[in-house]
């Protein structure tokens, strides 16, 4: 092999080595980057959701209150508006069932919010039920408490899944440092090797060339040159060779 495909060759295994570990940590980051817009998709969507169905809720809470106080018209404002809000949030969550045991926590809030909606849907102003707290706190209340409570266990399953994600992503980037860390590692002994056979075949026999000429050109003695690779080196020393014994023989036929 000749000295330039020696070199060649060398510099080819690094970029190779580098180029895997590149290829390596590219696929692992672009892994972390479709974790991450799963999580803000999936999970956070749920998440801000069921916020906002617990703040319908309450706001039909209060609405009840005012119903039970007697203020009608302001009373079925805020609950047809909360009523709305809630629904539209609903069909976010509806839409968006990705993790094992959400589709149950969904129809639990359908099965509950209904059992709830039931209550205020009917007449209260005008009705025996008006001014009523113990008929507020023994049925209304709790089927609010359980509305919201449906709620906020689908909120508490989507807040454990995307701690779980985000732990899975750590140890994900953790995991996208060793292509790196290996390359540097292996760039480092591979240049230690590289460099003893760049000395050893390359430098050493120059430095012997030199200096055997050096001493032919002084005349402390004859050409002694051995070269144990068969590249442009040797050929270089045969050259040499050749041109010191020239002289030589030109004397002798004198």
């Amino acid at each position: 092999m000749g000295l330039r495909m020696k070199i060649l060759s060398g510099f080819l295994i690094l970029t190779t080595m580098l180029a895997v570990a590149g290829a390596w940590s590219i696929y692992e980051l672009s892994t972390i980057g479709t974790s991450v817009y799963r999580l803000l998709d999936d999970n956070y969507k749920s998440i801000n959701a069921a916020k906002r169905m617990i703040e319908a809720l309450e706001r039909e809470d209060s609405g009840l209150l005012l119903l039970l106080s007697g203020n009608r018209e302001r009373g079925r404002s805020i609950l047809e508006t909360a009523d709305k809000s809630f629904e539209q949030e609903f069909k976010i969550v509806q839409s968006n069932v990705t993790i094992p045991g959400e589709q149950d926590h969904v129809a639990s809030i359908e099965s509950a919010y209904k059992s709830y909606r039931d209550i205020w849907t009917k007449p209260i102003v005008g009705t025996p039920f008006e001014g009523s707290l113990s008929w507020y706190f023994e049925t209304v209340h709790e089927a609010f408490l359980a509305a919201k409570m449906s709620v906020e266990q689908l909120m508490a399953l989507n807040d454990q899944t995307m701690y779980k994600t985000a732990s899975d992503l750590k140890n994900r980037a953790h995991r996208a440092t060793m292509p790196g860390i290996v390359a540097i590692l292996a760039a480092i002994i591979f240049t230690l090797i590289f460099n003893y056979f760049l000395n050893y075949y390359m430098i050493s026999p120059i430095v012997k060339i030199t200096e055997s000429v050096e001493k032919v050109t002084e005349g402390r003695g004859p050409l002694d040159i051995r070269i144990e690779t068969k590249d442009e080196l040797s050929r270089l020393v045969s050259s040499i060779q050749q041109l010191v014994s020239r002289p030589r023989s030109g004397e002798e036929a004198e």
